[in-house]
């Protein structure tokens, strides 16, 4: 099949066979894995994985290639899922997930915080990203990095980066480098869900204007008193705080209006 990548829909193929072998060599599936892939596209990586797993399901936006993948794969090897990824229900493929894709770089930052709503089905997540979102992910506090993306997905999820990906190895050839990225959920995140909206509202000010001090972005929650009692420095930045600060703050709050 002849297929014509479609810009609205962010897509770049991969060509590169010796990525796609370390890539699968990275993934280790074994065939009672409960795999499901991200935007198929052309089948480059789902061409290997078939091989492997007894079955694979996949999510697939383009009509187009979800016809093409029908007629390319038998029905007993593969579940086509026509769907957009950010709409999509993950927990109705049940628990012990492993989720892999080349992820659309127009939509990577809303599509993780989709998925990280279905932490507790997932056993690991290994995405090819722009290589500057997963170095966002896996940052470091008071790095140049680490921002709202780092602290909210490191809260729920372990993260390595695994291998830099050269632009030359899709086809278009994109204008950024990528990474592929390990994420393994957290026995238990940091901040208990029972507490995540707060700690969400919490990191989204503190980000909001990041070069300001913390007594300016989270006014609205603390005083000069609340930043003693924490042991915080009311003149460092958002940045400078780690997941288990923000998680601090976030209990404090929670056991100050209880």
């Amino acid at each position: 099949m002849s297929h014509h990548p479609r810009k609205r829909f962010g897509q770049n193929f991969l060509i590169d066979n010796h990525l796609i072998a370390a890539i699968i060599h990275v993934i280790n599936p074994i065939s009672s894995d409960r795999l499901v892939e991200i935007g198929p596209g052309m089948g480059a990586l789902t061409k290997p994985l078939v091989k492997i797993l007894d079955h694979l399901d996949v999510v697939e936006i383009d009509r187009d290639i979800v016809q093409w993948l029908h007629a390319e794969f038998p029905a007993r090897k593969l579940t086509i899922h026509a769907a957009d990824a950010l709409r999509f229900n993950f927990a109705q493929l049940g628990a012990g997930l492993r989720i892999i894709g080349n992820l659309p770089y127009n939509i990577s930052t809303p599509l993780l915080f989709h998925l990280s709503q279905y932490s507790t089905s997932v056993i690991d997540m290994h995405f090819m990203l722009q290589q500057e979102v997963v170095d966002r992910m896996v940052a470091g506090p008071s790095t140049s990095d680490y921002g709202r993306l780092s602290v909210m997905l490191q809260n729920q999820f372990e993260m390595e980066k695994l291998l830099a990906v050269p632009a030359e190895s899709f086809m278009p050839v994109p204008k950024v480098q990528s990474a592929i990225v390990r994420m393994i959920p957290r026995a238990t995140p940091i901040v208990p869900a029972a507490e995540h909206p707060l700690f969400t509202k919490l990191v989204t000010a503190a980000f909001a204007q990041r070069r300001k001090t913390l007594r300016n972005t989270l006014k609205n929650y603390l005083v000069l008193a609340d930043f003693a009692a924490l042991k915080l420095d009311s003149s460092a930045r958002a940045e400078n705080l780690s997941v288990s600060d923000y998680a601090a703050v976030t209990r404090y709050l929670n056991t100050d209006t209880a």
